[in-house]
């Protein structure tokens, strides 16, 4: 970067040059090719004095507290605060995007709010948050931004989370989960033909991700398909998609089956019942996955926890308030002791459903 660019723009190394004059973006499948002053794709990595440029480096749509489970995480630090937040623009183009004022957005002035690393790290720390997420949008776009959010986060001994949609390049995704402490993978459906016409994307590097992630790393996985009338939501895929995820990530990845509301693009479909929810959740289970929850509706016991071996309820949840609490200390059940997924601490969060908006000025 020189003297003469802003600070929110941040070189990057993931590209290289084609004979044609183009540089290729090389951190996601896409492989946007771009000219002198054109963006990708995903509006935030663009072409600047022949370098591909992270343009919203220390920007972000704005912060929030949350409680872990919104991201949705249901075994990793029980009910803690997480500090969210998310830039603009996204590497996919989802019709469904339920996010779309901020992953679309072409304007700098979705950007309300500006943070270093330090200061975020600073912020999750002075509001007792145990983990800062990268959601909202996906950070495989500020891919600089989130590394250096979560070495600085580290150092305060506050864990981070990303909330990604998993397309992303080989290289770049091991650098990237090197810094994280948990994922929540959206698995958006499981043909390509629903990819390609609804995502604009690809399945396979989305699989690719979750194997990577699950045997490669020691990051924390959990899984959510959002479930469309219609389009993902038929038992026949349903089914490979849950006999994926046992034979290739192992029964103990929790999966979330979260409802569909119409939105953005997509406002022709019905909302998803909470019957289709349940039958996915049905046969998730049947086909081994220990960890089954439905999401976005009330649903006490699709939303609880249950030790897969003597079924008695260990964590019980009310939306996202904890109810019910059978974890031992080291992370077994209380009933019959056998281990359950997750990173547990010897007593659960007191956070609660609480959203509270921040303003990262105030920590500067």
């Amino acid at each position: 970067m020189t003297a003469s660019q802003p600070a929110t723009i941040m070189p990057t190394k993931y590209w290289h040059q084609l004979e044609d004059g183009r540089i290729q973006c090389d951190l996601c499948p896409r492989y946007c090719t771009l000219q002198e002053g054109q963006q990708g794709l995903c509006f935030v990595r663009g072409r600047l004095q022949d370098q591909i440029v992270l343009t919203t480096y220390g920007r972000s749509s704005g912060f929030c507290v949350d409680p872990i489970e919104k991201k949705p995480l249901n075994h990793f630090l029980p009910g803690t605060s997480v500090l969210s937040f998310g830039t603009a623009g996204c590497n996919l183009s989802c019709k469904f995007c339920q996010n779309w004022d901020m992953s679309k957005s072409r304007q700098m002035d979705t950007l309300a709010d500006e943070a270093s690393p330090e200061t975020i790290a600073r912020a999750a720390e002075k509001l007792g948050c145990r983990s800062v997420a990268y959601t909202y949008n996906d950070p495989v776009i500020f891919h600089e931004y989130a590394i250096d959010v979560a070495q600085a986060c580290r150092e305060q001994g506050i864990k981070s989370v990303a909330v990604t949609a998993g397309y992303v390049c080989a290289e770049p995704r091991e650098e990237f989960y090197r810094y994280m402490d948990a994922a929540n993978v959206d698995l958006k459906g499981f043909t390509e033909r629903f990819y390609k016409q609804i995502c604009g994307g690809s399945l396979q590097p989305v699989l690719d991700t979750l194997v990577y992630i699950k045997h490669h790393t020691n990051v924390w996985l959990e899984i959510t398909t959002l479930v469309i009338p219609g389009e993902n939501d038929s038992e026949a895929e349903i089914e490979r998609l849950t006999q994926w995820v046992v034979e290739h990530l192992g029964p103990d990845v929790p999966i979330h089956f979260s409802a569909f509301h119409p939105d953005y693009k997509m406002l022709d479909k019905p909302a998803t019942s909470p019957a289709t929810l349940a039958m996915a959740r049905k046969i998730a289970m049947k086909n081994g996955i220990r960890y089954a929850y439905t999401g976005n509706v009330q649903d006490e016991e699709g939303g609880s926890t249950y030790c897969h071996h003597c079924h008695e309820k260990l964590i019980g949840r009310d939306w996202y308030e904890l109810r019910e609490w059978n974890v031992t200390e080291d992370g077994a059940c209380r009933f019959c002791r056998t281990p359950c997924a997750g990173m547990f601490e010897s007593q659960p969060g007191h956070w609660g459903a609480r959203r509270v908006p921040i303003v990262l000025s105030q920590f500067r």
